[in-house]
């Protein structure tokens, strides 16, 4: 499994293969049974992760105990909340497993260390924050103040994924919308002579 690693960093065109071979070292295998924590929410968030198999949703809990998921990660994507991680403060969302996973984790101390040894490493990273910055952009304006009908015709185009993947109830959490909703959208949307 450590290739689907070692794949993504040489994917980059920023390392050469030694420093592919070393910083991969760096990273070890956490195996996620569904359900289980990757970060918790208000831990000090110490990892940050690559999905080499699995599925991860991202999310705040409100005072009911509702849970708000604002993203999901897959294979060949980073996971953490990077605020906290750099930071090394606690975490603001929780992020767990939606399928059995596997993560390659690296703790803050060896990250540090890797960044100092590993000077190109920094183009990878660097790369990774600006897409996480994209996502949560796109997220927005995708998202926010549109019907039901609109955010689940944005899925089913855009992120297809998520449709194939993910459970009705969580689909309607990061769409911020009432299973109800999203289960009247996929109708209208999938009635013939809709699409």
């Amino acid at each position: 499994m450590t290739n689907i690693f070692e794949n993504y960093l040489s994917s980059t065109g920023g390392l050469s293969p030694d420093e592919v071979n070393f910083s991969s070292q760096f990273f070890k295998p956490v195996h996620l049974k569904k359900g289980d924590f990757f970060i918790h929410k208000d831990e000090i968030c110490r990892y940050i992760g690559f999905i080499a198999s699995g599925a991860v949703k991202a999310y705040a809990t409100d005072q009911e105990g509702k849970e708000n998921i604002t993203c999901f990660k897959f294979e060949n994507e980073f996971v953490t909340s990077f605020p906290g991680f750099i930071a090394q403060e606690k975490s603001g969302k929780s992020f767990r497993a939606l399928e059995d996973s596997i993560i390659y984790r690296i703790s803050y101390p060896d990250y540090q260390q890797l960044l100092e040894k590993v000077a190109a490493l920094n183009g990878v990273i660097k790369s990774v924050i600006e897409q996480e910055y994209i996502q949560k952009e796109r997220y927005l304006l995708n998202y926010n103040n549109k019907s039901a009908v609109d955010k689940y015709r944005h899925v089913l185009f855009d992120e297809p994924m998520l449709v194939k993947r993910i459970s009705t109830q969580d689909l309607a959490s990061y769409l911020g919308i009432t299973q109800r909703s999203l289960t009247r959208a996929k109708g209208q949307i999938h009635r013939p002579g809709i699409l």
